[in-house]
């Protein structure tokens, strides 16, 4: 967990492999997050969604409000903050165009409601469990036989430029 670019890499590939999160903006009138397929660009420290003009999140997103992005996996749990905007990109639309988006936009790319956010990321805070179910469990029942904490991981926070 010391290892800043390690984590932060770790975090990268977990959200490019699994995708899937929650996305909410913060302060906003709508209090819950909403699942949302994410698009990373880690050297930009970004992450992309598709999503409609008229949905609640691009409303609230508009020109640019702060956000949160959720992500969770077995061994990795992370929320990303930074600040969520509207972004109509045709070249990133056809980049991350595939058939599970296309399911969703049936009009295909030409969609006049069919729009990006960009979530220009400020900073996260990862956990990272690192060890595998054997030893989970052994850390659990040594935690409590001896009224300790069980030791399964560590939390990293990172800040993005």
């Amino acid at each position: 967990m010391s290892d800043r670019t390690a984590v932060e890499r770790r975090l990268w590939d977990e959200i490019e492999r699994h995708q899937v999160g929650m996305l909410g903006v913060v302060g906003g009138p709508e209090h819950h997050t909403q699942p949302m397929t994410a698009f990373v660009e880690p050297d930009r420290e970004q992450i992309w969604f598709f999503t409609r003009v008229g949905a609640d999140l691009a409303r609230q997103a508009g020109d640019g409000h702060p956000a949160m992005f959720v992500f969770q996996q077995r061994e990795l749990q992370a929320c990303i903050a930074g600040e969520l905007s509207l972004q109509h990109d045709v070249l990133r639309i056809a980049k991350y165009w595939n058939a599970v988006v296309a399911a969703w936009y049936p009009q295909g790319k030409d969609d006049p409601s069919l729009t990006m956010m960009r979530l220009n990321c400020t900073d996260a805070e990862v956990w990272i469990s690192q060890v595998g179910p054997a030893r989970f469990a052994w850390e659990i029942a040594k935690a409590n036989a001896t009224k300790h904490q069980p030791h399964i991981g560590g939390k990293a926070n990172l800040h993005f430029h």
